[in-house]
């Protein structure tokens, strides 16, 4: 059984490996002379960084049956605290400015988690989505409802890691340092999924919650960790939009959720939980980032790029739902 359950994460990741080879194919053939540039290669690697970081914490809620919808407001809180203490408190100390960021990001998704375990709500689409336009007001009620610019404020650190490159040359543009992190971590997050008990447990309270139970996992626990974790994540993607933007604004990151939860389900993960992984999460991070760089160098404007974005999500979900009942009414056959 694992066998073949190894056998079909395989076939999906190769199947959203090539539908992302296609694409890039695809745009290079159209736009030659703009597309296959190293430079542009380099920025939407740039580009999927943010979304990378938040689709790794989306996709741990993913996994426990859960969504997390104040991924986006929660990330653009981070970046607006960051610039309210750079412009109103003169903060410029890189470690103190990220430390601030993630544990409000952090302490968001804490709240999250308490809300769906502790005050027992129905699902956390109902927690999150209320979360989501709490934080989205906080960001804009700290900085007036103004966009802060981050550039000439002493934090040029800070903003290097959104918008710095490494093995830069004078024909070589660099790899994005942003691009790395996200490597990095999900290096971290595959070993953390797969290897120890609490990746398990998650899979586990996503899977087969009436068998969590009776294992003694402490389903509970585990889910405020996955959407303090998921704040985490987000406060992270806001630490790169420093850089990336080089602004705070509480306007910002309106499709930050529903790119990340795209993400997530092209690369395998599912709305019914226990599936999905980090590998395939980047897959799909790339593919958004493709698509919305394709788009962006073809000149089309915002309308047709949500026109596409939205086709690409529903696309997404019908396919979840098509894989869901193809493994329902295998198991249903292989119990008969």
């Amino acid at each position: 059984m694992k066998k073949k359950n190894s056998g079909k994460e395989l076939l999906q990741k190769l199947g959203t490996l090539m539908a992302l080879a296609l694409l890039v194919l695809i745009f290079c053939v159209m736009m030659p002379d703009k597309f296959p540039r190293i430079s542009n290669i380099m920025n939407i690697f740039k580009q999927a960084s943010i979304n990378c970081l938040i689709a790794s914490g989306m996709l741990c809620a993913l996994i426990t049956a859960g969504i997390d919808l104040s991924v986006g407001s929660n990330c653009v809180l981070c970046t607006c605290t960051i610039g309210v203490l750079v412009q109103n408190f003169g903060i410029t100390s890189m470690p103190l400015l990220i430390i601030a960021g993630l544990a409000v990001s952090t302490f968001a998704g804490f709240v999250n988690g308490i809300l769906l375990t502790r005050l027992d709500l129905p699902h956390p689409f109902v927690s999150t989505l209320g979360m989501k336009n709490v934080l989205w007001g906080l960001a804009l009620v700290i900085t007036g409802s103004k966009s802060i610019a981050f550039t000439n404020t002493g934090v040029d650190n800070l903003m290097w890691i959104g918008g710095g490159s490494l093995f830069k040359t004078e024909t070589f543009p660099g790899i994005p340092f942003s691009f790395i992190l996200v490597l990095i971590v999900f290096g971290i997050f595959h070993v953390f999924l797969t290897r120890s008990a609490l990746g398990r447990q998650i899979y586990c309270v996503g899977g087969n919650p009436e068998a969590a139970r009776l294992s003694g996992i402490p389903s509970k626990n585990v889910l405020t960790f996955v959407y303090s974790l998921s704040g985490f994540m987000a406060g992270m993607a806001g630490v790169v939009s420093v850089g990336r933007l080089a602004s705070a604004n509480g306007n910002a990151g309106s499709t930050y959720d529903t790119d990340a939860i795209a993400a997530c389900i092209i690369g395998g993960a599912s709305f019914t939980g226990g599936k999905g992984t980090i590998w395939g999460t980047l897959i799909g991070a790339l593919l958004m980032a493709v698509i919305r760089n394709g788009l962006n160098l073809m000149g089309a404007s915002n309308d047709i790029q949500y026109i596409v974005i939205g086709a690409v999500i529903i696309l997404a979900v019908t396919i979840d739902v098509f894989r869901n009942k193809a493994e329902a009414k295998a198991r249903k056959m292989a119990a008969q």
